[in-house]
């Protein structure tokens, strides 16, 4: 005999094997350029040791979610060999994480024009399964949610389509798009990017709502779309039965107008981390004491490539609020507020300061390298600040590199300044004496 809690379960087992995840990889990936310059914006490394895709992917598998798609068309090689390093299920399971590119076929041949045209030109795939539910997640967002929960919802609500938000204030909501639920969470209407201030006043959150949320509903709050959909099978397919292009901009709206649409509130920390400003100061959030997002969580970790690699080795360094992946070797020098990634080595009498050192590939010496290149790494006397080092970069003796006295923008021989912030690609090298 079946107790409500053996039920509930195997509702929920039920549920997370009819759905398929897909992660929306994203286009060039403009707005995180340089950093990819040589690599999809999923692949972007993050917090010394993972890549961005690894937060969605891992928030599906923590909700027993194992079957999820990647869409990408750029640069897509690193984010492919990360993948299939990485998550690997059992054979014997239906369990996958795999790259869907961009691709000429017998229906087209064009480049995904955005979010709803990418799902369009790979429905084909995701209706060969016997999935009854879709879940459509950002790829450019740092944040942990258990989706079972969002499922559950989905199905006490009878949705045709759950749309995650987020509670936010006045200032920021009108960065983003923004529902208008009832007090059962019955969306009804949508406005992009709200400026007039009368608008914005009859799209407030009900009181009834921000009190459920433990939120003081003497401040108003917006529900903002996170990007994150939960559609039944019948319906995604006849709502891409058309031209448009975007899920947010056109796909939303016209299902909100037509359809039983809901919210699902979601109200913890939540990140985009799709441009250089907000990628750089996510990651020096991570160096705080209590860290607004964090990766110690053992109950829903974030998975990523284990790589057999020696523990950092610190001879005389001086550390103060850093993130200091494995395989580095710091040499008397001074890190205040970094995050230092895998197999970095930074020389004696080097500062490092509110800076992103993504680390390198390989050691100097490794198979395979090139003998002519000088080996990757930080030497002697360097002073940077606020800065991203990408990937396998090298920098020679009495480098300074700031973005002090500098425009908010600009581009150099083998640098560039994105929001104030100095970024060196993958692979760069800085002769010795360098000011930047």
């Amino acid at each position: 005999m079946s107790t409500p809690r053996t039920a509930h379960i195997e509702a929920d087992t039920l549920l997370r094997r009819s759905t398929l995840a897909i992660v929306m990889g994203g286009g060039a990936g403009t707005r995180l350029f340089p950093l990819t310059k040589d690599r999809a914006k999923p692949a972007v490394p993050l917090a010394g040791k993972y890549r961005i895709v690894d937060l969605p992917i891992s928030n599906c598998i923590n909700s027993g979610l194992r079957q999820v798609y990647v869409l990408t068309q750029y640069n897509s090689a690193s984010l492919n060999r990360h993948l299939s390093r990485t998550y690997r299920f059992d054979q014997f399971t239906r369990g996958f994480v795999e790259v869907l590119a961009a691709q000429q076929t017998p229906e087209g041949e064009r480049w995904y024009q955005g979010t709803a045209d990418a799902v369009r030109q790979n429905l084909r795939y995701f209706l060969e399964g016997d999935h009854e539910y879709f879940l459509i997640l950002s790829g450019d967002q740092l944040y942990r949610m258990d989706f079972r929960k969002l499922m559950r919802q989905h199905i006490a609500n009878d949705s045709d389509l759950t749309i995650a938000t987020l509670p936010v204030n006045a200032r920021d909501a009108t960065a983003f798009g923004i529902m208008h639920a009832d007090a059962e969470n019955r969306i009804f209407e949508f406005v992009e990017k709200p400026k007039d201030p009368a608008v914005l006043d009859k799209l407030r959150m009900p009181e009834e709502t921000l009190r459920a949320l433990g939120i003081d509903p003497a401040e108003p709050r917006f529900q903002a779309s996170m990007g994150i959909y939960l559609f039944n099978r019948k319906v995604l397919e006849e709502c891409l039965d058309n031209t448009h292009n975007d899920f947010g901009k056109h796909i939303i709206p016209g299902a909100i107008k037509e359809r039983r649409v809901h919210a699902y509130n979601f109200h913890g920390y939540w990140e985009d981390i799709g441009t250089i400003r907000s990628f750089f100061q996510a990651n020096l959030d991570l160096c705080q004491l209590v860290p607004p997002f964090d990766f110690f969580d053992s109950t829903a970790p974030i998975f990523t490539h284990s790589r057999a690699l020696p523990a950092t080795k610190l001879n005389g360094a001086t550390v103060h609020h850093a993130l200091i992946a494995d395989g580095c070797i710091l040499t008397d020098a001074h890190i205040e507020t970094a995050v230092i990634g895998v197999r970095s080595q930074i020389e004696p009498g080097t500062t490092i300061r509110e800076c992103i050192i993504m680390g390198a590939d390989f050691y100097a010496g490794a198979v395979g390298t090139d003998p002519n290149r000088p080996p990757p790494g930080i030497g002697r006397n360097c002073r940077i600040e606020r800065a991203i080092i990408d990937k396998n970069v090298h920098i020679g003796d009495n480098v300074v590199i700031t973005p002090e006295g500098k425009p908010e923008n600009m581009d150099g021989p083998n640098w560039y300044i994105r929001d104030g912030i100095v970024c060196l690609p993958k692979d760069a090298v800085i002769p010795a004496g360098t000011w930047i």
